[in-house]
């Protein structure tokens, strides 16, 4: 399987991408799907969410103090 950077990949493989995608290959091609989930239901007025590439994952955090997280009630991915 060549990939969308231009890398083969050996069938039967799997890896992660850098915008942190799961990605596999089988004999009828590449699937790929979001590694994280996202944050959909807090404060938008009064929090954040900041996604970190290196741990592929979201933090919500108000906006005006990031040492301060926020509860965060749904997540989808």
């Amino acid at each position: 399987c060549l990939d969308g950077e231009g890398k083969v990949h050996e069938f039967d493989s799997s890896w992660r991408t850098e915008d942190c995608d799961d990605c596999s290959c089988s004999k009828t091609g590449i699937g790929c799907c979001t590694s994280y989930m996202r944050p959909v239901d807090y404060d938008e007025e009064k929090c954040e969410s900041i996604f970190n590439k290196e741990t592929c994952s979201y933090t919500v955090v108000e906006k005006d103090d990031h040492s301060k997280e926020c509860p965060v009630h749904s997540w989808v991915g």
